[in-house]
């Protein structure tokens, strides 16, 4: 990632490389720096910087440790000692960050007292405090962790050596660095963190066998050219899967985890962040999400419907006629309309960069044209229309009266799924053409920071504090 210097300022003792930023003075004496408001209303930044805001930590950085903060009193003190002395004892130069989210128990005081720079987050959610954190670094390397002492901040040196050795993104494996008793609830540890781990690999082959630690580590600007949006618990299944997509070198190292030191519940709520991490792994999976689920439906319904259209077919003593056909037509439908929305999703996803270009994809898809999806439902509806024409001419010949449905209902079901099918095909093709596919996306999906897929993206505010340096504080945003 290519950094843009223009101009070089000092906060206290670090340098600050990048636009300087105006603004005006608190009566505190904090310095607030300008922002204006975009066409939806957001507020921005102004002017926007790429890198280490203005009390970043100096050039020399080399590891800035960041831990999430919100209402940590208790652990926080214990946390920032252990990495601070992983540093000493490594010589690294690096610092810790504390990502305040809101405390209001006195975590911002304590972190200041143990020689932390802290970031006010106001945006709630795990992932806003850490994009902030991560965003107020001022190291080339990052360690994420949590400030409740359940991680062993006080032994990172694998995660740099990785990182050293040209890893970009570094994964904690807590099964492989051992778990201890009552670190991890029963449900976390042989179900949710199990599956979702499972699913992870399934659907993105990437080889981790912890998906979910939250401790890690990474190259900062690789990740934060990824570009990622979620603000929840799901911010961790986002980084490692935009890190898969885009290519970057993923490795793990063994991790201990023990119980956190705190006397309240933890915020973690087992299954509705369980549920939005599986919720961000299938919106980043079509295949799995839309395209196999739409050919089992697809390839069993047409096997249905061809072995039932001539007649009842009988299985070890079990009679399958009309009733099992409608349901086959049904399987055929849903696969149509499931199927054309994984073929949607796919492209749209690829053009916004949420998603890597599929040669194979790109190829089919200039293949079906929506000129020829379009004959291929027109002459499907026609096909159907001629069905019900031949259907209703049989029962005119009979007088319009009384039929059997068993002999006369297969060719009427037949037509209403060359009818809806066509209509389906004609659509899907039509909205794959919206998305512009066989054009060149408005940018490189290896560069362009993807959009956000559960809301519209805000530009996040934060306070930096440098300890020891009141006039330091200035508030920078994305």
């Amino acid at each position: 990632m290519t950094t843009m210097r223009s101009t070089s300022t000092t906060a206290g003792n670090a340098d600050v490389v990048g636009p300087a930023p105006t603004g005006t003075t608190s009566p505190s004496g904090d310095f607030v720096a300008d922002r204006t408001t975009t066409d939806h209303g957001n507020f921005v930044i102004a002017p926007a910087a790429v890198g280490p805001p203005p009390a970043a930590a100096s050039n020399t950085c080399e590891l800035s440790v960041v831990l999430p903060c919100l209402n940590e009193a208790e652990t926080l003190a214990i946390c920032i000692r252990k990495a601070q002395a992983s540093l000493r004892s490594l010589g690294v130069e690096g610092e810790v960050i504390v990502a305040d989210n809101g405390s209001t128990d006195g975590s911002q005081g304590i972190a200041r007292a143990e020689g932390a720079r802290v970031v006010d987050v106001p945006r709630k959610g795990y992932g806003a405090a850490l994009r902030g954190g991560i965003e107020a670094a001022g190291g080339r390397y990052v360690l994420m962790g949590d400030a409740d002492d359940s991680y062993a901040l006080d032994d990172i040196g694998g995660f740099l050596e990785a990182l050293r050795g040209g890893a970009d993104l570094v994964m904690g494996n807590r099964f492989q660095g051992g778990i201890a008793p009552g670190a991890m609830p029963f449900l976390h540890r042989y179900l949710g963190n199990p599956v979702l781990s499972w699913a992870g690999r399934l659907f993105f082959h990437i080889p981790i066998g912890d998906f979910h630690c939250g401790m890690r580590a990474f190259r900062r600007d690789r990740v934060l050219a990824l570009g990622m949006q979620t603000e929840g618990m799901e911010f961790a299944s986002e980084m490692v899967v935009r890190a898969s997509l885009r290519g970057l070198r993923i490795e793990e190292v063994p991790t201990r985890l023990q119980p956190d030191g705190r006397s309240r519940a933890p915020h973690l709520r087992t299954w509705r962040d369980g549920w939005r991490h599986m919720r961000f792994l299938l919106a980043f999976s079509p295949r799995w999400l839309f395209l196999y689920p739409a050919m089992t439906m697809l390839v069993s319904g047409l096997i249905g419907l061809g072995l039932l259209s001539a007649g009842t077919v009988e299985v070890v003593e079990v009679s399958f006629g009309i009733h099992t056909m409608l349901a086959c037509a049904t399987l055929v439908v849903l696969g149509l309309q499931v199927g054309g929305l994984a073929l949607v999703s796919r492209a749209y996803a690829w053009r916004l960069g949420l998603l890597p270009r599929s040669a194979r994809l790109e190829k089919w898809l200039e293949r079906v044209s929506l000129e020829r999806g379009l004959v291929i439902g027109v002459v499907s509806v026609l096909l159907g229309i001629a069905a019900f024409v031949v259907a209703l001419a049989t029962w005119g010949a009979q007088g319009f009266g009384q039929l059997d449905p068993v002999e006369t209902m297969r060719l009427p079901i037949i037509g209403m799924v060359l009818v809806v099918g066509g209509t389906q095909i004609a659509v899907s093709a039509f909205a794959v053409s919206l998305t512009g596919v066989g054009q060149e996306p408005g940018g490189n999906p290896e560069s362009v920071p993807a959009r956000n897929v559960y809301r519209e993206s805000r530009p996040m505010a934060m306070d930096v504090v440098v300890p020891g340096d009141d006039a330091g504080r200035a508030t920078a945003g994305r």
